[in-house]
């Protein structure tokens, strides 16, 4: 009896002390990498972004503890929690086939994919005024269309020339064709631009007129839209419209990511940058064409770091989902995964995309 008491005291024991370990709050290990805007360093020790709100919505439901440990790139990021330093990956960690052998993803955060980055093409700060206005006058797009107008106009003067040069009350000046033809073919363009000094005499002419004026007002209406269209297409012309541009051009991405490896295996001129800012300062310095990198991060930073200075071009390519990278059977995983189809089921997680990347 006493032997079996002995043994009832060890296992309550046991249980007492294991209960008393789960009492305190757990601390998870999280690794990070700063890539806004999934990760953001706003201060000693203190974070933000998409993934880091995501995960701090996670921890608290869970009821654990975050202690962060920010490392210089993803490879890094992933060597960490390969190497148990960390417990979980948190970031834009894309997931592959080949890091799916070495590591358990959660389920997909955020699907996304490769997106190319260029310059804008617009008039340069230095330029003056008058370069602008000249640029403007003498635009392909404003000579073709003056071209136009010129051959619209021919037809009309001809018709009221050739009906007012015989009314004793004519608007035409003289009666031989020159240069009878050139006062009434500067009327029609007057017209066209609603600024007719005189109106024809004889009945016909009168007709082709009223009719010309309302060609003149349908022709100025569709001439602003196109000449707007135009020029703004022009302000942003770019050499590379998609990946099928890239070959041949020299692109900048990020060491160690997916789209490096995009890069590399297509066989295009590369430069390896350690982030996405230090990529976009060397297209802003021409030092590359153009940058390719998560859709995701290029959109950010297009909108909010180099607004006017940059454009995305393209369609989303190369289609990847972004996951919290674990060890191998990590304990964590399965509860993860749960946490996250709670935020999904109640909205959470909809909430939170929309606060960072608006309705997708």
């Amino acid at each position: 009896m006493a032997s079996r008491a002995g043994a009832l005291l060890v296992v309550v024991a046991l249980l007492g002390s294991s209960l008393f370990a789960w009492a305190d709050d757990p601390v998870i290990r999280v690794s990070l990498h700063i890539q806004p805007p999934f990760v953001e360093a706003i201060g000693a020790n203190e974070f933000a972004g998409f993934s880091v709100e995501l995960w701090r919505a996670i921890a608290q439901s869970r009821h654990w503890q975050s202690e962060f440990v920010v490392a210089p790139d993803v490879q890094k990021q992933l060597e960490a929690v390969a190497l148990h330093a960390a417990d979980i990956g948190v970031g834009a960690i894309s997931i592959t086939a080949e890091r799916d052998l070495l590591f358990d993803f959660s389920q997909p955060l955020l699907n996304a994919g490769l997106q190319i980055l260029v310059r804008s093409e617009r008039a340069s700060p230095e330029s003056t005024a008058l370069e602008n206005l000249l640029h403007l006058l003498f635009s392909p797009s404003i000579l073709v269309w003056l071209g136009i107008a010129g051959l619209l106009t021919i037809i009309p003067a001809h018709l009221v020339w050739w009906y007012e040069r015989r009314h004793p009350e004519g608007m035409v000046v003289s009666k031989n064709y020159f240069p009878g033809i050139f006062q009434v073919f500067f009327w029609g363009l007057g017209t066209l631009a609603t600024q007719a000094d005189s109106m024809p005499r004889h009945w016909i002419s009168r007709i082709v007129a009223v009719l010309w004026m309302f060609t003149s007002v349908v022709f100025v209406a569709f001439y602003t839209a196109q000449l707007t269209a135009t020029l703004t297409a022009q302000q942003f012309k770019s050499e590379i419209n998609g990946p099928e541009d890239l070959p041949g051009k020299k692109i900048a991405t990020i060491a160690g990511t997916t789209s490096a490896d995009y890069v590399r295996s297509n066989g295009i001129e590369s430069a390896l940058y350690s982030s996405a800012d230090d990529a976009a300062r060397a297209l802003l310095n021409k030092e590359v064409d153009a940058v390719v990198f998560d859709a995701p991060i290029l959109q950010y930073l297009a909108a909010h770091k180099l607004n006017g200075r940059v454009n995305v071009v393209g369609p989303v390519f190369h289609s990847e989902d972004y996951g919290f990278a674990f060890s191998p059977d990590s304990a964590l995983r399965k509860q993860v995964d749960n946490a996250l189809l709670v935020m999904r089921e109640n909205g959470a997680y909809d909430r939170l995309v929309e606060k960072w990347f608006g309705r997708r």
